[in-house]
């Protein structure tokens, strides 16, 4: 017999499995990140080019942009300009 937790955490593994993913590569965006995205690169990269300006012209946001990016990048929560989702789960999807 299943318990009530087992069942929402099926549920909740769907919804994620569902999430429309990124064909950008997580690592390409992880490294422009790190290396470039106190200049927006990485956001350019996505697709997001009024991001990437004000990022650009902000030098990354005074730092906290970028940093905020980068743990956006390495929990899967990054989004591209289409709304989907940049994963490294893409990287190993055949």
């Amino acid at each position: 017999m299943r318990s009530v937790s087992d069942t929402g955490h099926d549920q909740w593994i769907a919804v994620l499995e569902k999430r429309e993913r990124s064909e950008k590569s997580w690592l390409c965006a992880f490294l422009l990140s790190v290396f470039f995205g106190l200049w927006g690169v990485d956001r350019f990269y996505l697709g997001s080019w009024m991001l990437g300006f004000v990022k650009l012209c902000t030098f990354g946001g005074f730092g906290i942009w970028w940093l905020l990016d980068v743990y956006l990048l390495l929990c899967d929560d990054m989004k591209d300009s289409l709304g989907r989702i940049v994963s490294r789960d893409a990287m190993y999807r055949n």
